[in-house]
């Protein structure tokens, strides 16, 4: 059976969490790297989106099949083009690390805390994305809102810090799903104004995002490949 393709790019964040995802489920893809300003027809073919990350399955029923999430991955024709969702896909499938906390010994406590590590989720895709895009113009283009722009996104690095001071990672003392969902922005929001990141008030919340950085997971997720259009290169990427 071929194994399903990953359209990727190095540094989108989306893209980002989804290899983590698939490098922790030790499922292995073919990596192709791209880039948008020249995108493969392949990969527009497979998603009116035309974005990353798009995962192509090789059968339907890789996405139709049982998971441990009541139906949380839906794709049509044989594609799934929301990076969540591929995170999903992958740790369905098999998930070493007890991301989704699945096998916790009460499982009542585990649905509760698998819902909330979806909603933090979607607050930080829906409402901290928006204002981490509008800080990151505000430093880009040297706009005088920079620092009301921090501070709107400091409402939720606050929340994270919270959670961080009750253990090492965000729900447990072992790392999630939501710790991986939300790295790569955090990672984002702590480039914008480097300095101001170094001496800021959260201690923990740099402790656990350095700890993502230093990792050899994350060398491996961010390695570079030569981008497919240009070598034609069938990258396997898979964790070990």
């Amino acid at each position: 059976m071929a194994l399903p393709i990953l359209y990727s790019l190095r540094n989108c964040p989306y893209a980002m969490r989804a290899r983590i995802a698939i490098f922790k489920s030790q499922q292995p893809v073919l990596l192709r790297d791209v880039v948008l300003t020249n995108k493969p027809a392949e990969m527009i073919l497979a998603s009116a989106k035309a974005t990353v990350p798009i995962l192509v399955l090789e059968e339907q029923g890789e996405i139709n099949g049982e998971t441990n999430i009541e139906k949380s991955v839906e794709a049509k024709n044989k594609i799934i083009d929301e990076s969540f969702d591929i995170m999903l896909w992958a740790l369905n499938r098999a998930d070493p690390d007890n991301l989704l906390h699945q096998s916790d010994l009460q499982e009542k406590h585990t649905n509760n805390t698998l819902s909330e590590m979806i909603a933090l989720i979607k607050d930080f895709d829906v409402e901290f994305k928006v204002r981490l895009e509008a800080y990151k113009c505000a430093k880009r283009y040297h706009e005088n809102t920079l620092t009301d722009c921090r501070v709107a996104c400091e409402q939720y690095i606050q929340v994270l810090e919270s959670r961080l001071t009750q253990h090492d990672y965000l729900f447990s003392t072992h790392e999630s799903l939501a710790d991986i969902a939300l790295l790569p922005f955090i990672r984002q929001f702590a480039r914008i104004e480097r300095q101001w990141y170094l001496q800021s008030p959260y201690p923990n919340l740099k402790k656990w995002l350095n700890s993502y950085l230093q990792s050899p997971m994350f060398t491996k997720v961010m390695a570079k490949h030569p981008l497919w259009l240009d070598s034609g290169e069938e990258v396997v990427f898979v964790g070990k």
